[in-house]
């Protein structure tokens, strides 16, 4: 398959995805996607965000862009805020930031810390089912790779199930001041540190 042409242009747009939307154009009838937000042309997704997570999606309009924010060698962290079933101890919470064996590998280490619920944060449509007789837990995790529902998998690793997980930032994005099922379009300067950021 041919590859696109690198656009005259490059475009960034930053949005704040809703739960239960898919990340991509298409779907089938009844389906929430990016086509009922967001009407630029010739955009696509850098990297993936679940139809069950919120929060910070990228999109370009430049294929090597594209590959440059999804792609793990280029270490963009990616950060997230978790809602969790119970109360982690500290020795699961180290276990994350050492790194987990998955049934695809190892993760990298992860930083990990317990928070208050962010004062930024949006109801979600439905709410989370919350049980009285359990406290929940919120964390901030970071990670450096995009394993495929990695930070499910690794909450479920330690015994905490994830019940909500919102992305809050990827590299020097992030969705502060962006309402849920809003974009803006990133200035041009943050295009081309990334474009130019070497392999370590």
């Amino acid at each position: 398959m041919a590859r696109r042409p690198r656009p005259r242009v490059s475009k960034l747009l930053l949005f704040n995805k809703p739960f239960a939307v898919l990340t991509q154009f298409s779907g089938q009838q009844g389906d929430s996607t990016l086509a009922d937000y967001i009407k630029v042309p010739d955009v696509y997704p850098a990297g993936r965000l679940d139809k069950d997570s919120e929060g910070l999606l990228l999109l370009t309009n430049d294929g090597r862009l594209q590959a440059r924010i999804s792609d793990p060698d280029f270490k963009l962290e990616k950060t997230y805020y978790v809602l969790v079933e119970g109360e982690p101890s500290i020795s699961a919470l180290n276990a994350l930031q050492q790194g987990v064996e998955l049934k695809d590998g190892l993760t990298r280490p992860a930083q990990v810390v317990q928070v208050d619920e962010p004062d930024w944060l949006w109801p979600r449509n439905p709410p989370v089912r919350i049980r009285k007789s359990i406290k929940d837990t919120w964390l901030k995790l970071t990670i450096r790779e995009g394993k495929n529902r990695q930070v499910r998998r690794m909450t479920a690793h330690i015994g905490h199930p994830t019940l909500r997980l919102i992305r809050s930032q990827v590299g020097n994005w992030t969705i502060q001041d962006i309402a849920v099922g809003e974009w803006y379009e990133a200035a041009p300067e943050g295009l081309a540190n990334v474009a130019q950021r070497q392999r370590k």
